[in-house]
Parts: C-alpha cells; sequence; structure tokens
C-alpha cells in the first residue's frame, strides 16, 4: 500500500522521483526502492520525511487504518 500512495502521491504533485527525494532529504535509491516495493520496512526517519513533504500523516502515507477496538 505504501508504494502505490507514494507513486500517487508523486505523480499528483507532479514530482520527479529525483526531485521528491531532493525535497525529503533521503537517497535516491532509497526512494526507488520504496515505491517498486522492494523495501518493506523503511524507517520511521524516511517514513517521516516523506509525510511532510505531502503534509499527510505516516497512517495515511501507508495505508493504515486505524483500529478502534480498545
Amino acid at each position: 500500500m505504501l508504494s502505490v500512495n507514494l507513486r500517487r502521491l508523486r505523480k499528483q504533485r507532479k514530482l520527479s522521483q529525483d526531485k521528491l527525494a531532493r525535497l525529503a532529504d533521503i537517497p535516491y535509491n532509497t526512494l526507488v526502492k520504496i515505491e517498486s516495493g522492494k523495501s518493506n520496512n523503511p524507517t520511521f526517519e524516511t517514513l517521516s520525511k516523506l509525510a511532510d513533504v505531502f503534509n499527510v500523516t505516516i497512517d495515511e502515507l501507508t495505508g493504515r487504518k486505524r483500529n478502534n477496538k480498545k
């Protein structure tokens, strides 16, 4: 879900992978791996930086749904 959401947000903003990597201050190769689904465990810091670029929460970026069970 992360790779799909990331690609969708990047294309909506008309950003290249290179430009997004620079805006998020992450290595280009890291972004390519995440977007292609080859990186299943990006760091919290990487997710935070990407979410900040798009002004979304990490939950929104990853497609995580809240479980309201207590």
